[in-house]
């Protein structure tokens, strides 16, 4: 395996190989412990947004650093609304293009993956080589966004417009993370490390979001204190209302035995732990309520 210029630069630091990666068969099996009540909302909604055929890429983050052009210091890929950069509004979204069905506008992003033996197209660039991300950005093979309910409790719909947060792009320094890395075939199985698939497997990044809204707010000053995590229960916090549970989940083709890193902070240095995305919600209402109506019903839909 060829080195990218950022692990032999830890090798050098530290005296031994990076231990950022990890064999997908020498992680254990995930043990899921939260029990399903009679009161559960146990259905499932699929959103297909594409998986960015139009590459839809930039150094923006509209919901941290709103006004601020390639303040994310990396590069985000996009799936939904067509128009979402550094200075976009309610407004602005709601009246652009979309690659989801049904007039969903909402916008769905994260920090690229990218091949560390290759140069990529942004070498010199904001959000690529002048922060630190180099390689050849590697499209995702495949994109899933499902809504689920709450496994104790029916769900309320999401405000238009919601921002959300998930995963700390600060984790390296904050140990906060939340990121889930995983293989194709090993589902059942995450870490917070890049994970090394199996011959044909596909690395798999997923992202769960918060699930209880504090019933106001479609953002806050710290742009995470209005939507937050349910308790190990299931069970959201009193004062807090249980909303659609959103996962995304992203499968790149990684060709076997190459480097791959996210894109980060230059001061994060590209730590599988800092993974993270953003969701707005920019779903016309009838197709929330649609969702919502769904999930409390137990049904499948689309």
């Amino acid at each position: 395996m060829r080195w990218s210029p950022l692990l032999l630069v830890l090798v050098l630091a530290t005296g031994c190989a990076d231990s950022r990666t990890v064999a997908i068969d020498e992680v254990p099996v995930a043990v899921e412990s939260v029990t399903t009540t009679q009161d559960a909302s146990t259905g499932t909604f699929r959103v297909d947004c594409g998986r960015n055929e139009p590459r839809h890429l930039n150094a923006d983050n509209m919901v941290i650093a709103p006004g601020q052009p390639s303040g994310a210091h990396h590069t985000h890929e996009y799936v939904g609304n067509l128009s979402t950069h550094a200075g976009s509004t309610d407004d602005s979204l709601a009246a652009a293009g979309t690659t989801c069905p049904a007039e969903d506008r909402s916008t769905y992003y994260w920090p690229v993956l990218r091949l560390t033996d290759r140069t990529g197209h942004d070498e010199h660039a904001p959000g690529g080589g002048a922060h630190g991300n180099t390689g050849e950005v590697l499209p995702p093979s495949r994109v899933e966004i499902t809504f689920t309910g709450s496994p104790v409790s029916q769900v309320v719909p999401m405000p238009r417009f919601l921002r959300m947060i998930t995963g700390d792009p600060a984790a390296l320094t904050s140990g906060r993370g939340r990121a889930r890395w995983s293989c194709t075939g090993f589902e059942d199985r995450h870490t917070d490390r890049y994970p090394e698939c199996a011959p044909g497997g596909a690395v798999l990044r997923t992202f769960d979001f918060p699930s209880c809204w504090d019933g106001r707010n479609t953002d806050s000053p710290s742009h995470r204190a209005h939507a937050e995590f349910p308790g190990s229960n299931g069970v959201c916090r009193p004062g807090t209302f249980p909303v659609p549970k959103l996962r995304v989940r992203v499968a790149y083709a990684v060709p076997a035995g190459r480097p791959y890193a996210l894109d980060s902070f230059p001061e994060q240095l590209r730590d599988p732990r800092t993974d993270h995305a953003m969701f707005v919600n920019v779903m016309p209402v009838a197709l929330m309520d649609r969702v919502t109506t769904c999930l409390n019903a137990g049904e499948t839909c689309s």
